[in-house]
């Protein structure tokens, strides 16, 4: 599987205990063609508790709104690049969309790993 930058997968996503997970969708955050030939790649979660808004580190995704047109996304949701993870190609189930801009995500990346 390819995974670009900025596009929106459904993935199996680690839950703070490291022994369960749960399905939901993630942002493709790792930069393109890395070359690190491991099967795996670096993605922020997805929330749709609007609740975790509010934060540098945090991305609102509003479904109505221009960034989210092809998004995949069904309700209003929070980019959480505080919480990022590392996964295997195979427990990424399907690509449902891209945001059409990363910009914000970028700063909130780099809030996060304070660049």
């Amino acid at each position: 599987m390819t995974c670009r930058p900025g596009e929106i997968v459904l993935v199996l996503f680690p839950d703070s205990n490291p022994r369960t997970s749960k399905r939901r969708p993630a942002l493709i955050v790792q930069a393109d063609g890395l070359g690190a030939d491991l099967p795996q790649t670096v993605v922020a979660m997805i929330a749709n508790n609007m609740s975790r808004a509010g934060h540098p580190s945090r991305v609102i995704v509003r479904v109505d709104g221009q960034g989210a047109d092809g998004s995949g996304l069904l309700m209003d949701s929070v980019i959480m690049t505080g919480n990022l993870a590392t996964v295997y190609h195979s427990e990424i189930d399907r690509v449902i969309g891209a945001l059409n801009e990363i910009a914000e995500v970028d700063a909130a990346l780099r809030t996060t790993l304070a660049l």
